[in-house]
């Protein structure tokens, strides 16, 4: 029997629902497609409910009618924009001496345990990059493995519990329940790798609207993500303020004359802001400039969260660009040239039965990663937003009570009898040396003397 799967992504410009018809052999088909314009969001987070809501309801819609389903539940995508990550560690004990299923859940959920995580922030992911069996480091899956120890290096994605459950309420005023969230560039990363890719280290830059996400697989694990506010609707802003034209006549610019590549001196008429009634002639190479400045910076910026991330050394397959930016012209070559000597491939998501033709663009790249995530195309290991620990061969696990992180090292309770009173603390700055005479015992005048000065 099939199911039903309904993926919603939240972008900064624009909202997109699939609908997806999973087969009993796990293969996925699409059934129905909707876009709608992003309302009610600022840089991929909920800023009006009930327009966001519009908005994604627009969407779901026809969504819903291309497909002839009725889809209640979703996985849904969350921006960067809030969200911050770190690194944790655990370590337990093996009892029996061998790595079952229970004992990786327990090592991980002692990771999250160990970590510092503000109270305002929520889990979204917990990706182990290492296990350790005893001694030996980088196993890729203890699973049944035997051992008397095991460790873990995890990387922990949390995001803002205010901009989360913002999220939840305009998706749940459409009446759709939340199955699960993915961070968006998690989801971009999925659609557009391949396994080699993953393995020899490859930095996913998902290049919106308003903002940019970046996210570094090594060793086949997710181990840095990062967020830039800054997109292609940036792009539109700096050619309106510098050819004095409003914002709508910038974009239709932008899309019809945008480019990185050397232009021509031709000119175009655009209209001044604020006077309708007249034209200025503007030349391509002013056009041209404009961009070249603006995606130079933005590319500038993302080389340097590279090399902040400390990774830079271990991508071997270099920097996969994605997302409706990446496909401005000549965005490869200055990408090239920025990021040195790692190579860089522009992405589109892959192939899958039914997918439309629009969809095939490297802007729905998070869109279909949400569909792929559903069928447990992930890392070997996660923890999701719903604490349940996930395994990519096997069917998600019930969410697990908290466990007793003071593991092996915790000291057993002693009950004591009926009768039996709990030992008191002695002060020992309160006991009296043995020498030392109390004064309420003093006999004669000197007794009677200290009793006299008391009462008066």
């Amino acid at each position: 029997m099939s199911k039903t799967i309904l993926a919603i992504d939240i972008g900064s410009t624009k909202i997109c629902a699939i609908i997806a018809e999973m087969a009993n052999d796990g293969v996925l088909s699409i059934t129905g497609a909707g876009i709608s314009k992003a309302q009610g969001l600022r840089r991929g987070s909920i800023t009006n409910i009930e327009q966001a809501s519009r908005s994604i309801k627009a969407a779901l819609d026809d969504a819903k009618r291309i497909s002839g389903s009725d889809a209640k539940r979703a996985v849904v995508s969350i921006s960067g924009a809030y969200t911050k990550s770190v690194n944790s560690s655990g370590i337990v004990n093996i009892q029996n001496k061998e790595v079952n299923f229970k004992e990786i859940e327990r090592v991980m959920q002692t990771a999250l345990y160990n970590a510092n995580i503000p109270h305002e922030y929520e889990i979204l992911h917990a990706l182990p990059y290492n296990f350790k069996v005893d001694d030996q480091n980088y196993i890729e899956d203890p699973l049944g493995m035997n051992a008397s120890r095991l460790e873990v290096d995890v990387h922990i994605i949390t995001t803002q519990k205010s901009s989360l459950n913002n999220l939840r309420k305009a998706i749940n005023s459409t009446g759709i329940e939340i199955d699960s969230v993915v961070l968006s560039s998690y989801a971009s990363s999925i659609a557009v790798l391949n396994d080699d890719e993953k393995e020899l280290g490859v930095a996913v830059i998902d290049m919106g609207g308003s903002t940019c996400n970046i996210a570094i697989h090594s060793g086949n694990s997710l181990r840095y993500n990062d967020f830039l506010a800054v997109g292609s609707n940036h792009i539109t802003s700096d050619l309106s303020m510098a050819l004095h034209t409003p914002i709508g006549s910038a974009d239709q610019v932008k899309l019809t004359y945008g480019s990185l590549l050397n232009s021509s001196n031709d000119l175009i008429e655009l209209p001044v802001i604020g006077d309708d009634n007249n034209k200025q002639e503007v030349s391509l190479t002013v056009v041209r400039n404009v961009i070249y400045a603006r995606v130079e910076e933005t590319l500038m910026i993302l080389a340097q969260f590279i090399e902040n991330s400390g990774l830079k050394d271990k991508l071997g397959a270099g920097v996969v660009l994605t997302g409706g930016f990446s496909q401005l012209e000549g965005l490869r070559d200055l990408a090239v040239a920025t990021f040195g000597s790692l190579p860089v491939r522009l992405a589109k998501p892959r192939e899958m039965d039914g997918l439309f033709e629009n969809l095939r663009s490297p802007e729905y790249s998070s869109a279909i990663g949400l569909l792929l995530y559903t069928i447990n195309d992930y890392t070997n290991y996660e923890i999701d937003i719903n604490k349940r620990v996930r395994h990519h061969s096997q069917q998600i696990a019930e969410p697990v009570e908290p466990i007793n992180l003071a593991g092996d090292l915790a000291i057993p309770a002693v009950e004591l009898g009926k009768d039996e009173q709990p030992q008191k603390m002695i002060e020992l700055a309160k006991k009296k040396k043995k020498d030392e005479k109390d004064p309420n015992k003093q006999g004669g005048l000197s007794g009677f003397w200290n009793w006299a000065t008391q009462l008066f």
